[in-house]
């Protein structure tokens, strides 16, 4: 991709892919060899480019200061504040739904000292982030301060980093200054990041939401307050699969004149049917063909949401048309919803997969594709190989139940089709993919565990080869009728006319037939282990360990040793790559103990 890259859109899409890519791998060898490439961005660009170093780096927060360092506030702040204020977003990235006293103390004070509205951007995107779901009133207050400058940047970020802290609370106070300042102020942007924020508030919510969704959704005169109030309704039944909700959303995409309603009802659809894809496939099936784009873009990000993961077939067929769609927004909708539906599928599981990377290769080293569609293919790329390909997309649990950081992750990401800086929220989507056994001593045994079906199913796909130079035939000048006029009669007797022989076919390269694969496989503690591949799992005849719970849940699963009193054989430690902590620093305290009354909640 990085050799194809001629535009500033490219350029920012290419690096943003990369650090979905690497996803909470530390392996940030890419950044590293290619420092001049990187060095080309510029402005919004350039904090785009640190903030990836939080997608890589995520989740390692013992770390994250001494690698974000040279890029963090210092006392000569620079003159934009571009490259310091990605660096607070990586901070908040990195920390995401669990951040820690300490880094929601210096986020704080980050956005206080904060000169420039892009550092104040990145200080609320990474404070709403750290102290997602804390309704910690200060930082409510700090972040309603910031969004009261004004300023249309800093604006955006405030408004969405005040929904973060106070997702699920439906907080009255909340609502009513959110929704006032909407109608105050004349900026779109700051107007588009409060519409996440209080759609954010109401998450999981149900029925609790509804008096405040019936103060937005009828607003004639406003379609932003519409749209809040429908974005509103997809976060309070998200995963609720509820028939007259739905038929709700489609009576908004069919009766409501505003594009962005009709586009965020569409999209709601796929939240609300999350847990259900053939529900949603049914529903959506027609809005695919509608005549207006926006709908048609709504449909496609639906079909994605709700169908993140599982390769379903139906709606991989509903999706591939739209890759030829006229308008380069509904193309990019197409490659990302297709994205989020194949991530982490083969070419034994699922034949169009491999069809489809071709089709994002050709958008983005195609000089004349779009540069909206191009940006939409090659953050499709990342997406599938989220995570060195040992992640997946899901907005639920393994139990079924729904995450919250997963259905954030996704309503903020949807924003980037106003700001691009929202493509890092999908991470907070993003699940590992593993098998990891423990006994009660939290150690890892050395176990294998049966899979019930070929390895291939569930094998890495296979590594990108370098083109091969085409050897081109030599094509036979045609002879017109007249040539033979213009050209003078040659002397001598006429050769005999012979049949030419007929030059044999080139032969086509034989593909190597595989070998018989053997219809089960053992797979070794710990293991990755892709969603589709839990329910072939099984425990070893004989084992010496019995699971607490099923194999088939996936994730940490707690062993029983059926002969404690033999010596376990134990997985041997490796050190792992990426960034190391100084083994000189001291061991950091538990928490102070503390008392907690269940009737309080």
């Amino acid at each position: 991709m990085k050799d194809c890259v001629r535009t500033a859109t490219a350029h920012n899409a290419t690096l943003m892919s990369n650090g979905l890519m690497h996803l909470g791998t530390t392996c940030d060898d890419f950044l590293r060899d290619n420092l001049d490439w990187i060095s080309k961005a510029t402005n919004w660009n350039k904090f785009n480019a640190v903030a990836t170093l939080g997608l890589i780096h995520k989740g390692h927060e013992s770390a994250a200061m001494k690698l974000l360092d040279p890029y963090l506030p210092k006392t000569e702040p620079d003159q934009y504040g571009f490259k310091e204020g990605g660096s607070l977003f990586a901070l908040g990235l990195i920390h995401a739904n669990h951040g820690t006293a300490d880094c929601v103390k210096y986020l704080r004070e980050q956005l206080s000292a904060a000169q420039t509205s892009a550092v104040r951007h990145g200080a609320c995107l990474g404070l709403g982030l750290a102290a997602m779901g804390t309704q910690n009133q200060d930082v409510y207050l700090q972040l309603r301060d910031a969004l009261y400058l004004d300023d249309a940047v800093s604006g955006e970020a405030a408004g969405l980093a005040m929904g973060l802290v106070m997702v699920g609370s439906l907080n009255s106070a909340a609502f009513q200054d959110m929704v006032q300042y909407t109608c105050d102020t004349q900026h779109d942007k700051i107007q588009r990041g409060l519409r996440t924020g209080i759609s954010l508030l109401a998450y999981g919510r149900q029925d609790e939401a509804e008096s405040y969704i019936a103060q937005l959704v009828d607003v004639k005169s406003n379609a932003m307050l519409r749209s809040t109030g429908i974005a509103m309704m997809s976060m309070a039944y998200v995963g609720s699969g509820r028939a007259n909700v739905v038929s709700r959303l489609l009576e908004k995409v069919a009766t409501d004149p505003n594009n962005d309603v009709k586009r965020f009802a569409v999209m709601g659809i796929g939240f609300l049917l999350s847990n259900n894809p053939a529900i949603c496939k049914d529903y959506v099936g027609m809005l695919v063909e509608h005549f207006n784009s926006h709908v048609r873009y709504g449909a496609a990000m639906a079909l994605g949401i709700a169908c993140a993961g599982t390769g379903y077939k139906e709606a991989i067929s509903l999706l591939e048309p739209l890759l030829s769609a006229k308008e380069n927004y509904v193309r990019q909708g197409a490659v990302i919803a297709l994205s989020f539906i194949y991530v982490q599928q083969t070419d034994v599981g699922c034949p169009k997969v491999g069809e489809f990377r071709k089709q994002l290769t050709k958008m983005t080293t195609e000089k004349g594709e779009d540069s909206m569609a191009k940006f939409g293919a090659i953050i499709a790329q990342g997406i599938l190989d989220v995570g060195g390909r040992n992640m997946t997309i899901a907005l639920h649990n393994r139990s079924g139940t729904i995450d919250m950081g997963g259905v954030v992750g996704m309503m903020a990401f949807q924003q980037f089709w106003y700001w691009h800086s929202m493509v890092p929220f999908i991470s907070l989507a993003c699940k590992p993919t593993c098998l990891i056994a423990l006994t009660k001593d939290l150690q890892m045994p050395k176990i294998e565990f049966k899979c019930n079906a070929r390895a291939s199913l569930f094998a890495y796909p296979p590594p990108l080869e370098s083109k091969k130079k085409e050897e081109h035939e030599k094509v036979e000048t045609a002879v017109l009728s007249i040539t033979h006029k213009k050209k003078p009669a040659k002397k001598g007797e006429e050769k005999m006319e012979v049949d030419e022989e007929p030059k044999p076919a080139k032969e086509e390269e034989k593909k190597p037939v595989p070998d018989n694969e053997p219809p089960t496989h053992t797979i070794e503690n710990p293991a990755r282990v892709v969603r589709l591949q839990l329910k072939t799992l099984s425990m070893m005849e004989n084992s010496r360990y019995k699971p607490v719970k099923s194999v088939t849940y996936g994730g940490i699963i707690m062993l029983l040793d059926r002969t404690p009193d033999q010596k376990a054989e134990l997985v041997v430690q490796a050190v792992a790559g990426g960034t190391t902590l100084d083994p000189a620093a001291p061991e950091k305290q538990p928490h102070s103990t503390f008392e907690i009354d269940l009737k309080d909640y």
